[in-house]
């Protein structure tokens, strides 16, 4: 009988609408003037993740000192816990992140994708993939977004 509510537990972790796990909250940093970076932040505290947002003017040398791989770059850099979000990443993706902890540096959207979070223009949807990296600059996809 305590199989269900266990199973129930795991299904609803594992859904695209689960919350953010507790206590995570994600450092944004992004040009004071960048639109979209702001609409990708109220997407974040949508699905359930406390967000600050800092503006700077600093944003590549964050960048940098992020380890971010070249080719990855997009408007914004995030943080939340041991890992470096670039970009237009959806939350669901964020959230699994979090879940399976790889041994990763983090996840980029390179580019700036119509459809992705913060990029929505109507019914228009790019398909785009969101790429896991680590340390060493190695990448691999870890979802494809249609």
């Amino acid at each position: 009988m305590k199989r269900l509510p266990l199973a129930f537990g795991l299904a609803l972790g594992l859904s695209p609408m689960a919350p953010a796990l507790a206590g995570e909250t994600v450092t944004v940093y992004k040009s004071p003037s960048c639109g979209c970076c702001t609409d990708w932040v109220k997407h974040m505290e949508d699905n359930g993740f406390d967000v600050e947002a800092i503006n700077t003017q600093r944003i590549n040398q964050i960048k940098a000192e992020a380890g971010l791989p070249q080719g990855l770059a997009s408007c914004h850099t995030a943080f939340v816990g041991d890992y470096v979000i670039e970009g237009h990443v959806p939350a669901s993706d964020v959230q699994r992140l979090l879940a399976e902890a790889p041994a990763a540096r983090g996840l980029a959207v390179p580019g700036m994708p119509v459809g992705s979070p913060g990029m929505e223009m109507g019914d228009r949807q790019d398909d785009y993939t969101v790429i896991l990296f680590n340390e060493a600059g190695q990448t691999q996809p870890f979802a494809h977004h249609p």
